[in-house]
């Protein structure tokens, strides 16, 4: 029997930098809830935006933001998994020497910006619904942080090689679609989260169920047995997954789980 079930957001739910799913599936994730079914949204967005976007059904989901540093439900931390903060601000450093990328730091509650790109600042305002927070230098911030975010308008993945093979042992970064890429503490993933969730619920591995499109989904998946890739994600995710589901799009998640009704 299905006792957990976890979707990735982005190119999973809805196209990148998207913000409506459907509202059958907050009816669905209430009936699913209903018949003991718990629901987590794993995703590299900050908690505020899950949040935003399973708003009729905020206090009944588990939130595992970025890729699994927070973990958290509605009006409640559980868990993070800090940064070292030596390791940010190198990267910082390191992120402003290269052309063409944007930078930004993740506290557990807010994300702190640099950038004079205007436009970037409104679509991460409201397209993904951050909690942000204008400064002009990152390295003065005084916070915790929990996620490391390098941007680029395309192709992020190829011009970030030098910066991920210098940080390989000191960050666990993954790319999260073509525009992101994603540093977090050593060892912090979001099938990690799953499973610390799945021990906290005393749900196994075999009950579980989950759904994703990109490389930072691919451990998550591992953590299920009914692991679900997307019509549209990568080559490597729908290798890793045992089963395979319509694109976003398509509602390809809402169209598995209403099977389980």
């Amino acid at each position: 029997m299905i006792k957990l079930i976890v979707s990735d957001i982005d190119g999973t739910l809805v196209p990148d930098g998207g913000y409506e799913v459907p509202a059958e599936l907050y009816e669905v994730i209430l009936k699913l809830r209903a018949k003991g079914i718990q629901f987590a949204a794993a995703s590299g967005r900050q908690w505020v935006s899950i949040e935003s976007i399973f708003d009729p059904v905020k206090e009944k989901i588990f939130y595992l933001s970025d890729n699994g540093a927070y973990i958290g439900c509605h009006g409640r931390n559980l868990f993070l998994n800090p940064i070292e903060r030596k390791t940010a601000m190198d990267m910082v450093e390191d992120v402003r020497k290269t052309e063409g990328l944007e930078v930004m730091l993740s506290g557990p509650d807010v994300v702190y910006m640099e950038t004079k790109d205007k436009d970037f600042i409104d679509w991460m305002v409201n397209s993904y619904k951050f909690r942000v927070e204008m400064v002009e230098d990152l390295t003065k911030v005084e916070s915790e942080f929990i996620k490391v975010s390098v941007y680029r308008k395309t192709d992020v993945e190829s011009h970030t090689r030098q910066l991920r093979e210098k940080y390989r042992d000191r960050l666990k970064i993954t790319i999260a679609g073509d525009m992101w890429m994603d540093c977090m503490r050593p060892g912090t993933n979001k099938g990690e989260a799953v499973k610390l969730l799945q021990e906290s619920l005393s749900i196994t591995p075999e009950e579980t169920m989950a759904f994703g499109d990109q490389l930072n989904d691919i451990e998550m998946l591992n953590q299920a047995y009914y692991s679900f890739a997307v019509a549209n994600a990568r080559k490597e995710v729908k290798e890793a997954a045992r089963f395979q589901t319509d694109t976003n799009l398509n509602q390809g998640v809402l169209k598995i789980l209403k099977l389980l009704l």
